[in-house]
């Protein structure tokens, strides 16, 4: 048409002029806002009202009003459809709308930030969703990036720049980036930024997050672009004062959006049941419409035909079938209140106050933030209760991205931060306790959580080791100092770990003052000494260890290394024997902690070894092929025969509670499992540091295969040593697998014994998500404990979460903190963002919002728990009273000529689900609880019914329909024959229509009444008051109805006078009544009776004993013990990145007023023109290793 704009084509590549937005225009590039909500006010009521009759009751209910208009078919007035479909209709939207409207303030807050951007040679600051493709943007340090850009120049030497990007990958370590030559000349020179007037042609917006290929054309040459040019949205620029950057990707098209996943409609799985349920209950109506259509054909053709002289027909104006076909219709319409309309609004109601009670918890309250829990969405509660996966990302997350120098074990003895009592108990640590008095504290204005004396003591005495220890602590790393404007010393660290450690050193005396490309300067205990550095060996995932060459000012040699403790105690004299197996132990007992834990060593060199060394070095950086070979092989020939000083423990924090959390969660049979973009030795540990791996474990598999055959291979030998025998493969080839095998069986998980859990790379869980190949995969995955993905990217994340969704119908829940969890959060059933440190991007895309991981216990087992018991209680009593009020109309017209004549008045039809049993089922749906919240925490094996969807399912819903079918019996055939030939008190006959039903409306409103009594478990004001209330609210209309005040009003609707009033008065209805009360109720109170005295469950025990206890129940203290390892287990983990060691030798990253380096093998890595490339290709883990045993003889 016309009118519409024209569909914008796929891009195959960008092109982007600089400060041109009228060119860049007319490629319709998206802006930079963001949405993450669903309507806006011209696409509301058409989208929501499609959701809305995607359910099958709301399109079954319209179909019925429409039949309702039908006069012939209809003897009920259309009011009672359409008041209550016009009510849920409204009450759904405006939930739905209130909803949306938070999500629309959300991404307002996120698009109102604020920016510079270059306009019309001047910055101005501009909102984020003013920004376009093409502007010039200038970032200060720790600002968010708006949008993807072109680093044109910083701030720091050579166009260099630090960015953080855990956001994006969940990496603490800062990465470098720097910008082209041609262009880190802009400088900050406004005018020469507002006259660039370049050209980028690059790849179309994606999600591939580690690529990116382009090229800048700018006066008449062209550069390369490569991912080390480009700065992404959701980094964070760090340790750089500014920098400018162009924008090539806005809001959608950004990778970090690109990313993020589509905005799913979520269902429970109890709305999937309903409208199976539905669709059943409408064909046993339509079973039921059938039965008496045909009965009504019969009863027509036999006998219909004396009655019609006085229906005023004619004498063939019908025929009995089609007397059957409109009493068929007339039939579904009475029938309808099976599945009342009330249940709906019912349901939304119930969601809502679950919400509430959410965001009103105050022990979810975080008080440091002043941050409660918020539920986002009100549609999901009861699933909170049925959680069998929860997907969690780790830094942030289970993590505070804080790390804290614990202990350290040096020469065999070993200085801790906990003090022990006279008992050797551990005793509290408390902030009034005295800090250690360290020399020279001028330089150590930190905190230190560290509290052992005699470290300090060791110190003053001069002991050498430990001087040694901590010299290295200060020397051998690549941190950055600078002072800031007060003169304080400032760090500025490429990854945790080494700020943790160089701090650590500080405090203790040894302070890292100042480097240059070839000395390194230290304050020993208060003297200034100046290191010459000879050679960095530089850290790498394979080498696993960092090493400096220094020469002290007495002209000694030596070399310092600090790594994973599996390969530096490789490299070790024999004469360390004895203390290799005391530190053995002491880094054991560290990583049975979960500490993060480095091996620290030294060696002393012989100058003229040391000479020849650097020449060979020199020579192997000057060749052409085999350069990194011969480089890693000298670096092992010259990394020998070290001398181990000790090892340190260092804490990546967790966040408060995650211990107990985890292992509350476990206790109620949910799997945990960690995705995330961090290295493997770090969430390893860290995976160990919050209880998920244990050391109890009977094995953990790590699958690190490099292609589809080895992933698969490795899969399989893991399967084979978890079952304890073999599996028949063939080459690699999946031999006869049908889709039947991905269902898997429940009874293989059964089968096995122990605990095992699985680690899996990036690299191979890209393999291991192909279609011949993640069958394996998730059903070892599943037959484990626990699993850790590593190095993941956001994409894959939002697959493992797929894939158990889809295999598995189980319901999962993933929670994170950043712009790399959202799209896991939106894949999964349940989506939990917590409010950290990343940004708004994960909360902003969850559906409940959380302060602190450990609130997620509470959530669950509480909040969770209680909505699916209220839930599952409420429909089981909501159906069960549908039944036994609707079915009687069958019964009765076996007796009324298949008349569609309903057995009630319209009126107390119309009543019953909206005011006479409305508030009872709706204050039993709010309140009730089967055990206390404390309880609910204090018993997570009681959540294990949600979880097998025990409390409704299928069988159940024909137990209560069963419960409905009997009580209507009940209820129609005990007054009719009470009633036969039966006169009154005043010797008149009292079995007219209307005291017939009167009689079984009272005796209705009293039985459901007496049953919700029986149902509620926790009794509130609420629950009396709604109640008993609805009873007398009962007797109250129905003696107005029935008056002569009424009448006179509305004679028409109203023509029973004192109907009411005469029937109540007789002592015999009373007894009926109390006859069926006592008929329906009996048998449901003996079979309770029998089996919580009988089969008690777990809640009935806790239940009787939160009875007996109610007055003094005893604390328990489920405080985790301190996990000792059984066996030998590395906690080694080093989040650094490879490259920042030719970073520093070269200088570039240094200041201009440190001298340049004139001689030696840092003036030949300063004059290499290829350290970048070198630091941009070194920043991927690499793929291919070499061996530790190459080595060069000398």
């Amino acid at each position: 048409m016309m009118f519409f704009s024209k569909k914008k084509l796929p891009e195959v590549e960008r092109v982007v002029k600089a400060n041109d937005r009228d060119y860049n225009e007319k490629f319709q590039y998206a802006d930079n806002r963001i949405h993450t909500s669903k309507y806006n006010v011209l696409t509301f009521l058409p989208i929501n009202l499609f959701e809305q009759f995607q359910r099958v009751a709301n399109a079954y209910f319209l179909f019925l009003l429409i039949l309702q208009l039908i006069p012939e078919i209809s003897s009920l007035t259309w009011f009672t459809t359409i008041v209550p479909l016009v009510l849920v209709i409204s009450m759904t939207a405006v939930k739905d709308a209130t909803d949306d409207y938070f999500r629309h303030r959300s991404d307002n807050q996120v698009n109102n930030r604020q920016s510079e951007v270059l306009i019309n040679s001047k910055l101005q600051n501009e909102k984020w969703m003013n920004v376009k493709v093409g502007d010039i943007i200038k970032l200060e340090n720790n600002q968010f990036v708006a949008a993807d850009l072109l680093l044109l120049s910083s701030s720091e030497p050579h166009g260099l720049c630090y960015v953080e990007t855990a956001e994006l990958d969940g990496e603490t370590n800062l990465k470098v980036r720097q910008a082209l030559p041609v262009t880190s000349e802009l400088g900050a020179d406004i005018s020469s930024l507002a006259k660039f007037d370049g050209t980028v042609v690059c790849e179309a917006p994606n999600n591939k997050l580690d690529k990116f290929s382009g090229v800048l054309s700018w006066k008449d040459s062209k550069h390369t672009l490569s991912n080390q040019k480009i700065i992404l949205r959701g980094c964070i620029l760090r340790n750089t004062s500014w920098c400018f950057g162009m924008v090539l990707f806005a809001g959608p098209d950004t990778k970090l959006m690109q990313n993020s996943g589509k905005t799913k409609f979520k269902r429970t799985s109890i709305d999937r049941l309903m409208n199976t349920l539905v669709l059943w209950i409408f064909g046993f109506l339509v079973c039921l419409g059938i039965i008496l259509a045909i009965g009504n054909s019969i009863w027509e053709s036999k006998t219909g035909a004396q009655f019609r002289t006085f229906l005023f027909r004619s004498e063939g104006e019908k025929s009995s079938l089609f007397s059957g076909f409109l009493t068929f219709w007339s039939y579904v319409i009475i029938l309808n209140t099976l599945v009342p309309i009330s249940l709906y609004v019912s349901v939304e109601v119930i969601r809502l106050g679950h919400s509430y009670f959410i965001n009103w918890d105050r022990k979810m309250y975080y008080t440091t933030k002043a941050m409660p829990a918020e539920a986002r969405t009100t549609t999901l509660n009861e699933e909170l209760g049925q959680i069998e996966y929860i997907f969690s990302d780790k830094t942030g997350t289970l993590t505070q991205n804080i790390m804290t120098f614990k202990k350290c074990s040096i020469n065999g003895r070993v200085y801790a931060g906990e003090v022990l009592d006279d008992l050797g108990q551990k005793k509290e640590i408390t902030k009034k306790r005295e800090a250690v008095d360290v020399p020279g504290k001028s330089q150590s204005e930190r905190v230190l959580h560290f509290s052992d004396h005699s470290l300090m003591e060791a110190i003053d005495l001069g002991d050498p080791k430990v001087h040694e220890f901590l010299r290295l602590l200060a020397l051998c790393h690549t941190v950055m100092s600078e002072e800031d404007s007060a003169g304080q010393l400032v760090y500025q660290v490429q990854s945790p770990d080494e700020g943790a450690l160089v701090t650590a050193a500080r405090n203790f005396g040894f302070v890292f003052k100042s480097r240059t490309p070839e000395t390194i300067t230290v304050e020993e205990l208060g003297t200034p000494v100046t290191y010459q550095l000879l050679a960095f060996l530089d850290f790498n995932n394979i080498r696993k260890r960092m090493s400096v060459i220094v020469r002290n000012p007495e002209g000694q040699i030596k070399l310092y290394s600090k790594g994973a403790d599996t390969i530096l105690f490789e490299k070790l004299h024999p004469s360390n024997k004895d203390l290799l197996s005391l530190t053995s132990d002491h880094l054991s007992e560290f990583a049975g902690e979960g500490l993060r834990t480095l091996a620290i060593a030294y060696r002393e060199l012989d100058n003229k070894y040391f000479k020849v060394w650097q020449e060979m070095l020199e020579d192997a950086n000057a060749a052409t092929t085999e350069r990194d070979e011969r480089i890693s092989g000298l670096y092992e020939e010259i990394e020998r025969d070290l001398m181990l000083l000790g090892a340190t423990a260092v804490e990546d924090k967790l966040q408060e509670g995650v211990i107990e959390t985890v292992t509350s969660l476990s206790l109620a049979n949910i799997k945990i499992w960690i995705l995330t973009g961090d290295k493997q030795e770090t969430a390893i540990n860290i995976g160990y540091a919050c209880n998920v791996l244990t050391d109890a474990m009977d094995a953990v598999f790590v699958i690190a295969g490099n292609t589809a055959l080895e992933v698969r291979h490795e899969l399989r030998k893991a399967k084979e040593n978890l079952f304890g025998q073999n599996t028949s493969f063939s080459n690699g080839h999946v031999l006869n697998e049908s889709k039947q095998q991905l269902e898997l069986d429940s009874g293989a998980e059964e089968a096995v014994t122990g605990d095992y859990a699985l680690v899996i790379n990036g690299h191979s869980l890209a393999h291991a998500l192909e279609s011949d190949v993640e069958n394996d995969l998730l059903e070892l995955a599943c037959m484990c404990k626990a699993v850790v993905c590593c190095r993941v990217t956001p994409l894959q994340k939002a697959q493992v979460v797929e894939l158990v969704k889809k295999h598995r119908n189980a319901v999962t829940l993933a929670i994170g903190d950043g712009a790399n969890d959202v799209s896991m959060i939106k894949s999964a059933h349940i989506g939990i963002g917590i409010s950290g440190q990343e940004g708004l991007q994960a909360v902003l895309a969850s559906d409940y919002a959380l302060a602190q991981f450990k609130h997620l216990q509470r959530l669950l087992l509480v909040h969770g728990r209680w909505s699916y018991y209220r839930m599952c209680k409420f429909l089981c009593y909501f159906f069960y009273k549908n039944f036994a009020f609707t079915l009687v109309h069958f019964w009765f017209a076996f007796f009324c000529g298949f008349s569609a004549q309903t057995v009630y008045d319209q009126w107390f039809i119309t009543l019953f689900n909206i005011v006479y049993t409305s508030l009872p089922v709706l204050a039993m749906g709010i309140f009730d609880q089967d055990v206390s919240d404390q309880n609910s925490m204090d018993y997570p094996q009681l959540y294990e019914p949600g979880q097998l969807n025990l409390l409704f399912n299928k069988r159940i819903f024909f137990i209560c329909m069963a419960h409905g079918i009997y009580t209507s019996l009940a209820l129609f055939f005990i007054p009719y024959g009470s009633f036969y030939n039966v006169a009154g008190e005043d010797g008149q006959h009292i079995a007219d229509y209307q005291s017939f039903a009167v009689t079984m409306a009272t005796s209705l409103v009293i039985v459901v009444s007496v049953q919700i009594a029986l149902d509620t478990s926790y009794w509130t004001v609420i629950n009396h008051v709604f109640i008993w209330g609805s009873v007398a609210t009962y007797f109250s209309i129905l003696l107005a109805m029935h008056s002569n005040g009424v009448f006179r009003i509305f004679p028409h609707q109203f023509p029973f006078v004192g109907n009411a009033w005469h029937s109540l008065s007789q002592k015999f209805v009373w007894l009926v009544v109390l006859l069926i009360a006592v008929a329906s109720v009996m048998p449901v109170v003996a079979f309770r009776f029998l089996k919580m005295y009988l089969y008690p469950s777990l809640s009935d025990q806790i239940r009787r004993w939160q009875k007996a206890q109610r007055k003094e129940r005893p604390i328990r203290s489920r405080r985790p013990q301190t996990r000792r390892s059984s066996s030998r287990r590395s906690g080694y983990a080093f989040a650094h990145q490879e490259g920042y060691g030719e970073l520093i030798t070269s200088g570039k990253n240094m200041r201009a007023k440190n001298p340049a380096p004139t001689s030696g093998l840092e003036k030949m890595l300063y004059n290499n023109t290829s350290w970048i490339e070198n630091l941009c290709k070194k920043t991927t883990d690499m793929v291919s290793g070499f061996s530790h045993d190459k080595t060069v003889k000398l």
